[in-house]
């Protein structure tokens, strides 16, 4: 299946300085966030080891570990639990000058989707976590309402552009129970002058389409549906509980039909398993039939905390992978750059040839250019891989 020849003897591009200890985790950009507050590594502290959710535990456990252990569970259903957590804020701070813009909302930690490649895992982590808990342990931030419209009112995010969606999806089966991105919305269209983007694999997007609406009317909003693959059995594999992939362009073609700007993103790119010509030729049509403006993709880019389940999975269903997986990332990073050049080229030609931009235009539904997109077209293959 591998479409990228040149690539088989290629090393790794991420290598660990001679002398400089082994990252306990590896954040996705230099500076990005640590529990929110976008903390360098270098000065973060390693995340506490798993730990198990007895009260006596707790104590002995430090800030955002500490509430995560003392979460009430508030259900428990196909296998997940879903706990409340109190957070201080629902908008985080970012300082990162590798990212255009200032401000993200995850309304949830951890992501029922349970994507094999995700990069967010390792956030759990800093819950005390394991981060194989991370599709079945879901942290519900509390007070979703009031705390965004203080957020909202804050001097500091006036002017900036707001990522909802960087880490874990929005949608995810827990937005159906609990409502935190609908609350953030809600809020979001009482007020003018916002930049937003929203970023998901789900189709239930669609149930706010009047929020949306109303928001577009006094703000810029842009959603991004993401797509890896139209191929439904490969979808069920690599993204267990995300919706079907036909499902997800209909909602493209839903968002559109209503005015608002949507776009796909066909990220991550898995080599040897989603990088096919015609595999991507077929899904920029298909983005282009459902009326994508944008069509965004790059190369997969693996932290180590989702190295592990990758290489297992790829090792259990695709073991001839599995070896040129380890020779290209060498445990985790950025794919090689002669891959990710070659996968540039490939997509700048299929949008010439169906006519798809690089980010959303701001003639047709935006105030300004989404800034997350920006960083799509500037920074392929590092983008949050929702």
């Amino acid at each position: 299946m591998a479409t990228f020849p040149t690539l088989r003897a290629t090393p790794g591009t991420l290598r660990r300085l001679p002398g400089r200890p082994k990252p306990t985790s590896l954040t996705l950009f230099p500076t990005a966030a640590r529990h929110g507050n976008c903390e360098s590594p270098r000065d973060a502290s390693a995340p506490p080891p798993a730990a198990c959710r007895s009260v006596k535990h707790a104590r002995k456990l430090a800030g955002i570990a500490r509430l995560a252990a003392s979460s009430p569970c508030a259900v428990s259903k196909r296998g997940t639990e879903y706990y409340l957590l109190p957070v201080k804020s629902l908008l985080n701070e970012c300082h990162s000058e590798r990212v255009p813009f200032r401000w993200t909302a995850n309304p949830y930690r951890g992501c029922e989707f349970g994507c094999r490649y995700c990069f967010a895992r390792y956030t759990h982590e800093y819950l005390a976590l394991e981060s194989t808990d991370f599709e079945s342990k879901i942290y519900v931030k509390q007070d979703a309402a009031r705390l965004v419209e203080r957020d909202l009112a804050c001097e500091a995010v006036q002017g900036e552009h707001i990522a909802i969606g960087t880490a874990t999806d929005p949608y995810q089966p827990a937005e159906r129970e609990f409502g935190v991105t609908r609350a953030i919305l809600e809020k979001a269209a009482a007020r003018e002058g916002l930049s937003l983007s929203i970023t998901t694999k789900s189709d239930l997007v669609v149930r706010d389409i009047d929020l949306l609406r109303r928001i577009a009317e006094r703000s810029s909003i842009s959603v991004n549906v993401t797509v890896t693959t139209l191929r439904t059995g490969l979808a069920r594999m690599l993204e267990p509980r995300a919706p079907r992939p036909d499902l997800r362009l209909k909602a493209v073609s839903k968002l559109r039909t209503a005015g608002i700007a949507a776009g796909v993103f066909a990220l991550p790119v898995l080599p040897g398993l989603t990088d096919r010509e015609e595999d991507l030729d077929a899904l920029a049509r298909a983005a282009r039939d459902a009326g994508a403006q944008w069509f965004v993709a790059g190369a997969a880019f693996l932290m180590p905390a989702s190295w592990r389940p990758l290489i297992a999975f790829l090792e259990e269903k695709f073991p001839a992978l599995a070896e040129r997986y380890r020779n290209m990332y060498r445990g985790y990073g950025e794919a090689p750059e002669r891959y990710k050049q070659e996968l540039k080229t490939r997509v700048e030609k299929l949008r010439a040839k169906y006519g798809l931009g690089s980010r959303p235009q701001a003639a047709e539904a935006l105030l300004r250019p989404s800034p997350q997109l920006e960083l799509a077209w500037e920074k392929e293959g590092q983008l949050c891989q929702v």
